[in-house]
């Protein structure tokens, strides 16, 4: 199982941005499915960004399709997610996941449930 340090999170406008990293530890993305999991208050935890590791195609719930960006950098074993237009919707702790995961243009799934890490808090707020 991988280990992952996901940080960047913080208190942010309406209309602002912000830039996750995940660093994966002890070990390299091995050509990994990666993605991004949101939780928000009360909710399920749910994935909103995924890349695949073999051809780098990304799957982006309908919520953040076309605000949020994913991307990857195995060199330095780090994922990234970049939001923009932010919402109030969009409050909630984030994880990433370097291990277990499955994905495609249309599916994000995570088939474990183990061995998240501690997440890092976004939250939208004026």
């Amino acid at each position: 199982q991988l280990q992952v340090v996901e940080s960047g999170g913080g208190l942010v406008q309406p209309g602002g941005s912000l830039t996750l990293s995940c660093v994966v530890s002890e070990s390299s993305l091995n050509y990994n499915d990666v993605g991004w999991f949101r939780q928000a208050p009360g909710t399920i935890r749910e994935g909103i960004a995924c890349i695949t590791g073999d051809d780098g195609t990304t799957y982006y719930a309908y919520s953040v399709k076309g605000r949020f960006t994913i991307s990857r950098d195995d060199a330095k074993n780090t994922v990234y997610l970049q939001m923009n237009s932010l919402t109030p919707e969009d409050t909630g702790v984030y994880f990433c996941a370097a291990d277990g995961v499955t994905s495609g243009s249309s599916f994000c799934v995570r088939t474990s449930d183990s061995n998240w890490g501690q997440g890092t808090r976004v939250t939208v707020s004026s």
